[in-house]
Parts: C-alpha cells; sequence; structure tokens
C-alpha cells in the first residue's frame, strides 16, 4: 500500500487531501474566533449593561469609543438640537421598522450627541412614507442609555431625513450636525426637569446575547480535516483488491438465519 500512495497519481490525491485539510482547519479557526468575539461582547454586556451610569465624556471622547467600553451605561445633560432622522431596515421584536434618532448638545459644551430614541414600525402607507414618531422635548433632558460604537457604512444615497445604517458621520450629516462624537447613546430613559419622563418611541429590546453555532462549526471543520485522507486510503485499498483478489479478497458475507431457510 505504501508503494502504490507513492505513485504519482496518489501522490496528488494525498496533495490535495493535505491542502483541504489546512483549508478546514484556518475555517475552524475562523468559526472559534467569531464565537470567542460572541464571547467577549457578552462579557460586556455583564459588566455594564446594568452598572450605574456614568457620564458619557468619560467613556464616549472625540478620540472615540474602547471597544472595551461599549455598552457601558451613561448619563448626559442637554438639549436635543436636531431630528429626527430614521434608519431603515431595523428590526425590534422580530418585526421590520425604523429607528429614530436625534441629536443632542450637552449642557457641558462639545460635539453634540447623536442619541438613538427608539424604534418606530413602518407607515401603512408603504415605505415612501415616513412613520409619525413622538417628538423630542424641546428643552433641557437628562438623558440615560448605553454608549455604542457607530455602524459601518453601507453607501447607499437616501432621500432626506433617512439613513441606510447607523453610521454616525452619516447621521450627523442627516441631523445637520456640524461636529458630533464618534458614537452615540441608545436611550433608556429620558427625564424632563420636573422628574416626569417625555413620550418617546418605542424602546430597543434587550440586545441579544446567543453564541450561535459557531463553536459547534469549529468543531465540525477539525474534525473534517482527515476526511481527504481517509478517502485517500479507501481508494488505494479499493484499487489493491480489483487488482489481486487473491492477497486481498473481500470480506465474506455473513448468510442471515432466514436466508439460509429460505434456501
Amino acid at each position: 500500500m505504501t508503494r502504490r500512495v507513492l505513485t504519482p497519481r496518489w501522490l496528488g490525491a494525498l496533495l490535495l487531501a493535505a491542502l483541504f485539510a489546512v483549508a478546514c482547519y484556518h475555517l475552524g479557526w475562523w468559526q472559534y474566533h467569531r464565537h470567542e468575539a460572541k464571547a467577549e461582547r457578552n462579557a460586556r454586556l455583564d459588566a455594564h449593561y446594568r452598572a450605574d451610569p456614568v457620564p458619557v465624556e468619560s467613556v464616549l471622547t472625540p478620540a472615540g469609543l474602547s471597544v472595551e467600553d461599549e455598552w457601558t451605561r451613561v448619563r448626559v445633560r442637554g438639549t436635543y438640537v436636531g431630528g429626527p432622522v430614521y434608519v431603515r431596515g431595523r428590526v425590534n421584536e422580530r418585526q421590520n421598522g425604523l429607528e429614530v434618532l436625534w441629536a443632542l448638545r450637552p449642557d457641558r459644551g462639545g460635539p453634540d450627541l447623536v442619541v438613538d430614541r427608539g424604534w418606530v414600525p413602518p407607515s401603512d402607507r408603504g415605505a415612501s412614507t415616513l412613520p409619525p414618531v413622538a417628538a423630542a422635548p424641546s428643552g433641557p433632558v437628562e438623558v440615560t442609555g448605553w454608549v455604542r460604537r457607530g455602524e459601518a457604512s453601507r453607501d447607499k444615497r437616501m432621500p432626506p431625513g433617512q439613513v441606510a445604517s447607523l453610521n454616525v458621520r452619516e447621521a450627523a450629516a442627516a441631523l445637520g450636525a456640524p461636529s458630533v462624537l464618534p458614537g452615540y447613546v441608545l436611550l433608556q430613559s429620558e427625564r424632563l426637569p420636573d422628574g416626569s419622563s417625555p413620550e418617546r418611541p418605542q424602546p430597543l429590546g434587550p440586545p441579544d446575547r446567543s453564541l450561535g453555532p459557531h463553536l459547534a462549526y469549529a468543531y465540525q471543520w477539525w474534525l473534517t480535516t482527515v476526511v481527504g485522507f481517509v478517502l485517500v486510503w479507501f481508494g488505494v485499498r479499493r484499487e489493491l483488491r480489483a487488482e489481486d483478489p487473491v492477497r486481498y479478497p473481500p470480506k465474506r458475507r455473513k448468510t442471515r438465519i432466514w436466508d439460509e431457510e429460505d434456501g
């Protein structure tokens, strides 16, 4: 069998099996890293999601927001100066709709802050009509929420007052804000100076904490690395048996009791 494997034909098959094994190895690690990323996200949620709020400027600065600080619960006081801007194609509680953004000017000064105030269902009149939404308060307000990193641009031209993704730069342009912080706040609650809470769009559901099937996929890819070599072994074995049935006799088939009785 060793001499047969060293022939050009089967050496080529072994090379293909080796390439397949290398591909499966790296695909397994790709899936494993995706699992690790979701596990790290859940660890951040455990550390930040229900923690006491901190001033937004302590984690979100003009220099940006670190990955470790995402989902930090923050608080900021200011006044809404622009909005609404709608983000299309957003799912909440398994229903497609739109998220609604406003620009908040903090009392402490500095760049404006994009605030995602919640979700609204689409208009009954079709996609070309924007649904009505509760207006943001016109005076001072205290906002509590979770700080998030902006999304990648989808490079789509949208009608005025709409964006295709929650890209902070595109949202700032649509809001007419000359300067915004490079992140946004997902609203949890608002409080007016008299202690009341204004009307707002529907709150978004809690973040998805599922780890997905990535770990199982990783193990599947790693177990598949040997498949090519197993197929080569069976192929060589079958070829040798076909050439020399005396030296490599086929296994004798067992006769079942009911077959003997039928005979």
